[in-house]
């Protein structure tokens, strides 16, 4: 299981003021389930107008009806092999979503996989939480802990 407080922190971050979020790519599909142009910018170069459309809907991924039990998913070690999804996430999630390449298997993948019969948008967002050291009384201390990249996925019509 995932810890509800740790998603609730990151939920948190998703503010103009508080965003951390370094990075969206993403691609348009049509109603015929093909490809209609993508996207990939710098988070902050968005307008607030954008960014706040975007953290909107970013902050929905985690408060989702399907999400009130968060369940952790691990790829098996067997899984972890060259060309595997696995593999395509970690690197992904390595880059920043940096490389276009990545990016159009990533939706080459999703769009031979899902059937939807309106126009819909793939959104990936990427983020690095700088988990804070807290002391025992939980005041935070200067320095982290851990960074934690991560992505986050929307398909929405």
């Amino acid at each position: 299981m995932i810890n509800r407080d740790d998603m609730l922190e990151l939920t948190r971050r998703m503010t103009l003021s508080r965003t951390s979020f370094t990075r969206i790519a993403g691609c348009y599909v049509d109603r015929d389930g093909d490809f209609d142009g993508s996207f990939n910018i710098n988070f902050l170069k968005l307008s607030a107008a954008e960014r706040t459309k975007k953290l909107k809907l970013a902050k929905e991924i985690p408060f989702s009806a399907t999400n009130v039990n968060l369940k952790k998913y691990e790829y098996p070690q067997s899984a972890r092999k060259p060309g595997s999804m696995w593999q395509l996430l970690m690197a992904m999630n390595e880059c920043g979503l940096k490389n276009d390449a990545l990016m159009d298997t990533l939706y080459d993948i999703i769009m031979e996989n899902i059937r939807i019969t309106t126009p819909y948008a793939i959104y990936v967002f990427h983020d690095n939480y700088d988990i804070p050291a807290k002391a025992a009384d939980k005041e935070r201390l200067g320095e982290s802990e851990e960074i934690f990249p991560y992505l986050i996925c929307a398909i929405c019509p």
